[in-house]
């Protein structure tokens, strides 16, 4: 059989890169684009595409129309952020995620970075480190019997339910598709919440969902989705004139976050680089899911977690679109 052209836009050293597909064998031949430029000069022989986790580089329309023999896009991560769904849908070719890998890493960290806020334990760090000792000053609260606010309910949103749910917290949650035990409508979630965790993918319609202005007096805020689902503008705000409590974020509109971004100088947030589902654990359950994706489709069998609306088995096209 002729070998497939993979075009990788990951930004993975090629030598790495080639240790992680090797069980792909001589089924595919290897290309690698790391800049607009290189990608486009690839595009018109590209069957497969191995998309980027930065979202640097995407499949937008334009590199879809420039894509003829184009079959198959594997995005390396949760998020599909770049890539237009519409016009890979229109041209028949699937656009397939890495849904489930990061749950349970990305949970932890919700429910890491809501204890950290409602124990105060950067403050008390700080102030200990400083030559403090202030055991009545730092108001820390209880999460136990709190409510726990969810947006999203993929696999990232019901492990949330789970893990705060075991720690005694009522919960509630909202997903664009109403579903599972606990749901309710999205305003009553935000303006209910004791802690509003947001976990829901980035789209159009998520596009600046929450307000933190809606959201109850003295709640905590939990972001590990994307920096746009919350209006960041109004989160700095929100946190400035005390109207939240405290706030962990582990996305931003711009990443890395700009130095003069006010989130800096504010005391009350907890600001990490983007690594709630960053761990050995969940990079190895990627690697599985892109390597047996990419496997499932160079053999013609069904591909898994495909987001857009195109058929789960993809076929090779001779350059005409067709």
């Amino acid at each position: 059989m002729t070998p497939w052209n993979l075009l990788a836009l990951t930004p993975l050293p090629p030598d790495a890169l080639r240790g992680l597909l090797a069980p792909l064998g001589d089924r595919v031949t290897l290309s690698f684009a790391r800049d607009r430029a290189a990608m486009e000069a690839a595009l018109p022989q590209a069957e497969i595409v191995l998309g980027d986790w930065s979202a640097s580089l995407a499949m937008d329309a334009a590199a879809v129309a420039a894509a003829p023999r184009l079959a198959f896009v594997q995005q390396p991560s949760v998020g599909v952020d770049g890539h237009d769904l519409a016009a890979l849908s229109a041209a028949g070719v699937p656009l397939a995620n890495t849904a489930g890998v990061s749950a349970v890493a990305v949970a932890e960290w919700c429910l890491g970075a809501a204890l950290t806020l409602s124990r105060r334990l950067v403050a008390a760090d700080a102030a200990v480190r400083a030559g403090g000792w202030p055991q009545l000053d730092l108001g820390p609260r209880e999460l136990s019997g709190s409510h726990v606010g969810v947006v999203g309910y993929g696999p990232i949103g019901q492990e949330c339910a789970r893990l705060f749910g075991a720690l005694g917290c009522r919960v509630s949650h909202w997903t664009r598709t109403p579903r599972g035990e606990g749901y309710a409508p999205l305003e009553d979630v935000v303006a209910t919440a004791d802690v509003l965790v947001v976990v829901i993918a980035l789209s159009d319609e998520t596009r600046g969902l929450i307000d933190p202005a809606r959201m109850k007096q003295g709640a905590l805020l939990v972001n590990a989705a994307r920096g746009g689902v919350v209006d960041q503008r109004a989160l700095a705000a929100a946190l400035r004139e005390g109207h939240l409590g405290g706030a962990a974020l582990d996305v931003f509109d711009t990443e890395p976050l700009p130095p003069y971004d006010p989130l800096r100088d504010l005391a009350s947030v907890l600001l990490s680089p983007h690594v709630a589902g960053v761990t050995p654990q969940s990079t190895g359950r990627l690697v599985a899911s892109v390597v047996g994706n990419l496997t499932a489709a160079v053999e013609e069998k069904k591909i898994e977690n495909v987001v857009n609306d195109a058929p789960a088995r993809i076929r090779r096209r001779d350059g005409s679109g067709k």
